[in-house]
């Protein structure tokens, strides 16, 4: 996750009903995909591998963000988590691309950074913010690039040597809302500026969860519309 948005939370990413709804997006995507180690790319605070490894069988991770100020070794769950600068994908099984891909210019290059040299049949699960009529304050904040249709990803990953598995949308449920916030707001004078992640009240934060959490046990085959995509592909055989 940003670290920016870290921030923001101040460490109560779990919490919260974006990032623990997207988690459990994240965890539908890799239903009954194998993995063990995890490379995890523009991790941020590290937030989506230290679930992965308390929640799967993984038995490790590396976080990489050249945002980080040092580098340093920690245990999730008893599993080693690693976060550095810069990382070889090694015996990596399962690359990480979560909200990364908009920052760069060059989306196809970093994909192949990290899969050029991956094993054959590493997967590869990239999610991105959705849609560029959509675009606002807040993708400046977290200095976007661009934002994605889910076929755009897609191509992305195709264009990079990887065999697509499957993508969808999520966040449906909330689109309509955020939406309608940011296209009324583009008519107004003060422009709104800064993320619009936000700390929420004990019941506005339940009642979010509870709306994204019936959503994600239909998402994988929401092809239609979402603030995020996602997609999951692999590196081919013969790599």
């Amino acid at each position: 996750m940003d670290l920016k948005e870290a921030e923001i939370l101040g460490g109560q990413e779990e919490r919260h009903w974006y990032y623990a709804s997207k988690a459990r997006a994240l965890r539908r995507a890799l239903e009954r995909q194998p993995f063990s180690r995890i490379i995890d790319v523009g991790a941020g605070s590290g937030f989506f591998s230290r679930m992965l490894l308390r929640q799967t069988t993984a038995q490790s991770a590396t976080c990489v963000d050249p945002g980080y100020t040092r580098e340093w070794s920690e245990a999730e769950n008893g599993k080693p988590i690693e976060f550095r600068r810069d990382a070889e994908p090694g015996a990596a099984d399962l690359v990480l691309m979560m909200d990364v891909l908009e920052h760069v210019d060059d989306d196809v290059a970093l994909v192949r950074q990290y899969t050029d040299r991956a094993r054959p049949g590493t997967r590869v699960l990239a999610s991105v913010p959705a849609f560029s009529w959509l675009w606002s304050a807040h993708d400046v904040f977290l200095e976007h690039r661009r934002r994605y249709t889910l076929p755009e990803l897609t191509r992305v990953l195709a264009e990079a040597g990887l065999v697509n598995i499957e993508g969808f949308y999520f966040f449906a449920s909330v689109l309509p809302a955020v939406a309608a916030i940011r296209l009324l707001s583009r008519g107004g004078e003060a422009q709104p500026r800064g993320s619009d992640l936000r700390r929420h009240s004990a019941l506005i934060n339940s009642v979010l969860t509870a709306v994204c959490r019936l959503e994600s046990v239909v998402t994988r085959h929401n092809h239609l519309c979402g603030l995020t995509a996602f997609a999951l592909a692999e590196t081919p055989d013969g790599r």
